[in-house]
């Protein structure tokens, strides 16, 4: 028997070109311009599959999708829009619907989501998420975007460990959020733990705690990660920096559901979603012997890529609206950027990526007055560092003394303390304080170059980039 699809769009041509295709393809075809008369065909028993616009002159797709799921369960609904959002395809599979293809979309794609449909088993309804909020946590409308949220609608309401990677900056824990946010443990916690910012011998004990007398400095118990994130999500950002040992742990509690604290001997189970995160090649690191094969295989059960600004230009706009939209939410005013001042964007290659991105949009808030920036400002942003002078200051506004001791600075924290010692993790924490200021001097040094300045360290450049956002160092530059 031929199968009958359903096809409702308010433009002709849609409908033209999508029933000619599906009918090259075998199927029998009936289309509509309106949604009453779609419900009528699918309250009389008729179809196969519908496939459907959101937007429709007598009404909203996504109003129409909980009574077709309640009538006609088992009746696959394919929505298209050209409202190319992350809320579009949430509230499409939040909706019930089988699938989400944004405008303009490849017949040949839709030929074969229509096919598989068709011959996958019915399976009912899916779970509705309760409400959610109305916010926008990823932007862009670009393809490889799109590719992005209806991967991350698919997987909503699943438990199915993720491996996110990308280049710093690409926005990798934002997706981590997403899909925590809006998937079925959104009233679980979300806990980031960054492996790189954690010194190598506390990592165990950070992810799964440690007994009182552990180790020397063990002074109570202590929680870990994966006890802090119980019911939730833990994210585990740059896994590839994750020691061997830990890596090992790690592996058992993915195998088994159950881990012991550092110290401990009874072992917990725990109910926690993974996701992972990593800007390094982990194929490359298993070849080299610094990452279990068998722990990439249980983490890497879904893998997501997130393109690099450089590769999705086209969002460049929708970004810094955005984030334009965002600073004047925290008191600053609204700009807008001329067409010049784009096509300078445009034209750069965004090492950063979209952090990078949104520093300069915070940085022309910040610096200039116009209500609408030029070319000729953004260009003396991105390129003429020469013309300026850097200051640097901590969090908060607070100068940095660039030429304090750091024995001083040493005993002076621990005076602070009395006769009682410091709490567990001191390597760690003096070692974060210590970094602040001796990369801030160096930036000082090198007029904000953070090539010169990974130079004058000898650290990769990249390196140098990460600390400089994990330690939220601020290189504010002053135009002569």
């Amino acid at each position: 028997m031929t199968m009958q699809i359903l096809v409702a769009d308010d433009d002709s041509a849609i409908r033209t070109v999508v029933s000619q295709a599906l009918m090259r393809a075998g199927f029998e075809v009936r289309v509509t311009s309106n949604i009453a008369t779609l419900w009528r065909w699918i309250s009389a028993g008729d179809g196969d599959l519908v496939i459907t616009d959101v937007l429709m002159p007598d009404g909203n797709a996504f109003d129409t999708l909980p009574k077709i799921k309640n009538s006609r369960p088992d009746l696959p609904v394919v929505v298209m829009s050209a409202q190319n959002t992350f809320m579009t395809a949430i509230k499409a599979s939040e909706k019930g619907a089988y699938d989400y293809i944004p405008k303009p979309f490849d017949l040949t794609e839709l030929v074969s989501i229509v096919r598989r449909a068709l011959s996958e088993p019915k399976g009912g309804k899916r779970a509705a998420p309760d409400e959610m909020q109305e916010s926008m946590p990823l932007v862009g409308r670009s393809p490889a975007m799109q590719d992005i949220y209806r991967a991350l609608a698919r997987m909503m309401q699943t438990d199915l460990t993720v491996t996110i990677s990308g280049e710093s900056g690409t926005g990798k824990e934002l997706v981590a959020r997403a899909l925590h946010d809006y998937g079925r443990r959104r009233k679980g916690p979300f806990v980031a733990i960054n492996m790189a910012a954690i010194p190598r011998d506390l990592i165990e004990s950070e992810l799964f705690g440690h007994e009182k007398g552990a180790f020397t400095g063990a002074q109570t118990r202590t929680s870990g990660r994966f006890e802090q994130a119980e019911g939730g999500t833990l994210f585990l950002d740059e896994i590839g920096d994750m020691p061997m040992e830990a890596q090992t742990r790690l592996l058992r509690v993915l195998q088994q559901g159950e881990y012991t604290v550092v110290g401990g001997r009874t072992p917990i189970t725990t109910d926690v979603r993974i996701v992972a995160a990593t800007n390094k090649d982990l194929r490359q690191l298993i070849s080299r012997g610094l990452f279990r094969e068998d722990l990439f295989y249980r983490l890497n059960v879904v893998p997501l890529r997130l393109p690099p600004l450089r590769e999705r230009i086209e969002d460049l706009s929708d970004l810094a609206q955005h984030f334009f939209a965002q600073v004047e939410k925290e008191g600053l005013p609204r700009k807008t950027l001329s067409q010049g001042a784009l096509d300078v964007m445009r034209r750069y290659p965004w090492p950063g990526n979209v952090r990078e991105l949104e520093n300069l949009i915070r940085r022309l808030s910040a610096l200039y007055p116009q209500d609408e920036i030029s070319a000729e400002l953004v260009e003396h942003e991105l390129h003429n560092d020469s013309t300026r002078s850097p200051g640097i200051e901590a969090e908060g506004g607070k100068p940095i003394e660039l030429n304090a001791s750091v024995e001083r600075y040493l005993a002076d924290y621990f005076s602070s303390f009395g006769d009682d010692l410091p709490p567990p993790g001191l390597h760690g924490r003096i070692l974060r304080e210590v970094e602040y200021p001796l990369i801030a001097a160096a930036l000082a040094a090198t007029r904000g170059n953070q090539v010169k300045a990974a130079d004058l360290l000898g650290v990769n450049r990249n390196t140098l980039r990460k600390k400089i956002r994990d330690l939220d160092i601020s290189v504010i530059r002053s135009i002569r």
